[in-house]
């Protein structure tokens, strides 16, 4: 059995939970120690199940809890080379044994299931996407993208479920008097997020070859809302002829809460 979902998700922190028979790991760590572990208990999932935190990138909103996590469980923390550069000063002590460094297109195995690993447009120094391979499904993490890039569709293309960024919507974006210009171009630049608009292509794309559970994921509190993030989707799904609940299902991640539970045999 395999069960994943995001336990936050957004620009205020990040973190998935993913589960197999051997165990369960973390995507992204990016709340309190404290808020992970109560959160999985509020989802009824078992905290001693957890063997590994794979990090995406070094930004806070996806490191914050790493340290603390790894201590207390004994956890092994995977990341580039790069993003633990970026981390070291954050994370805290964390054992050599327990650190695992890993190149953008390198694949591992963790709790039963292999890891692949893929390099991502993102304003970070060495950020990597995630595809977990089961035996009968695969799961992929593809936010935090300045553009879905032909490298990240090769990655991901096919796989069962896809966490795919939907930040923000442009105009929300723009018109916000509390962001300057300089956060604005970045959000809206090449390495920044992923509008609500250009997920949506992406959801087609991914719907049209195989995919069949879309998670809308790591929207901005700002510039953006779940009704529209999804609506957008919605609209851009059932323009390309796919039916929503039948062909493909599409959910939005919590930013605070547990999001759709996902088991799949």
């Amino acid at each position: 059995m395999i069960t994943f979902c995001t336990l936050f998700s957004g620009s205020s922190g990040n973190a998935a939970y993913l589960e197999t028979d051997a165990g369960a790991i973390l995507i992204d760590c990016g709340m309190s120690c404290k808020q992970i572990l109560d959160s999985l208990i509020d989802a009824k999932l078992e905290p001693s199940r957890l063997r590994a935190v794979v990090i995406t990138h070094e930004h806070s909103d996806h490191i914050r809890g790493v340290g603390p996590m790894a201590r207390k469980l004994g956890l092994t923390v995977c990341a580039t080379e790069g993003t633990w550069a970026g981390m070291e000063h954050t994370v805290g002590t964390i054992p050599a044994h327990q650190r695992m460094r890993i190149d953008p297109g390198e694949s591992f195995f963790l709790a039963g299931m292999e890891v692949a690993s893929f390099a991502i447009p993102h304003d970070a120094n060495e950020p990597v996407g995630y595809r977990f391979f089961l035996p009968r499904a695969s799961i992929a993490v593809a936010t935090d993208l300045g553009h879905f890039a032909p490298g990240v569709q090769a990655a991901v293309t096919g796989a069962d479920l896809v966490l795919l960024e939907s930040n923000h919507d442009p105009d929300k974006l723009r018109q916000n008097p509390h962001y300057p210009a300089t956060l604005k171009n970045r959000i809206l630049g090449k390495k920044g997020h992923l509008s609500n608009e250009s997920g949506a292509q992406a959801a087609v794309q991914l719907a049209a070859t195989g995919t069949r559970h879309l998670l809308l994921g790591h929207l901005s509190s700002e510039n953006n809302d779940p009704d529209l993030a999804y609506r957008t989707s919605h609209a851009a799904l059932t323009n390309a002829g796919a039916v929503v609940g039948r062909d493909v299902t599409l959910q939005v991640a919590g930013r605070y809460q547990t999001g759709y539970l996902y088991r799949m045999a």
